[in-house]
């Protein structure tokens, strides 16, 4: 059979195999809409070990890491001594099913409320990355997050803003946010990102992806 030479599908394919795939930017950091790395940065070496020494404290990677998803408080409200899932959770919004209507799922959390640094981890290093934000933004919910490998979140929204910190990652870790996907390198940098818009983050990757993500305790969306 011979193949039609003037369809513009054919024109289309052939352009682009003319031209090689980037293989290199796509282990860096992209902006883009909805994501800037901020000019404040912390020493890496210093996140990691806060890291292994808030292991040492509490191990919450326990069974929610063999779901994919672990959840580590460092704020909380005053005299708070217990979380529930929603506080480790709180309100997204997601289109779940063929039918693409949106659906808000748990409650919304007062994000302002969250004011304590989390006296399990005092002393350590994300103590001090804690009033470091605090000086500069309203922090609400600051979280440490792991994903485990192979996993990915839902294609959701949030009612606020993040900041992100990765403190472990590997190159095949992404960020999704309206449709523009990067990779934040774990180098002490501070991502801005507007959560507010549909995102996701997936681990494609042969380890696991460690975050701390702070909330921004502005006026949050609600609905």
């Amino acid at each position: 059979m011979s193949r039609l030479q003037t369809d513009p599908d054919v024109t289309l394919v052939e352009r682009h195999i003319a031209s090689r795939p980037d293989h290199e930017s796509v282990a860096g950091f992209l902006p883009g809409p909805g994501i800037a790395r901020l000019a404040l940065s912390f020493d890496i070496t210093a996140l990691r070990e806060a890291l292994d020494e808030c292991l040492r404290r509490s191990d919450f990677m326990g069974s929610m890491q063999d779901e994919g998803f672990a959840a580590l408080p460092l704020t909380k409200r005053p005299g708070q001594t217990e979380w529930t899932e929603n506080d480790l959770s709180g309100r997204y919004w997601l289109r779940g099913d063929d039918r693409y209507v949106e659906e808000a799922r748990e409650e919304l959390v007062p994000e302002a409320d969250f004011s304590a640094f989390n006296p399990d981890f005092a002393g350590t290093y994300f103590e001090h990355v804690h009033s470091e934000l605090a000086r500069r933004f309203p922090i609400g919910r600051m979280r440490v997050l792991s994903k485990g490998l192979y996993n990915c979140n839902s294609w959701h929204r949030d009612p606020e803003p993040r900041l992100h910190i990765p403190i472990v990652t590997n190159p095949g870790s992404l960020f999704v946010v309206n449709h523009h996907v990067t990779h934040l390198p774990a180098d002490g940098s501070v991502y801005f990102t507007d959560t507010r818009g549909y995102h996701t983050a997936l681990n494609g990757g042969e380890t696991r992806r460690v975050h701390i993500v702070a909330a921004l305790a502005h006026p949050p969306l609600t609905s």
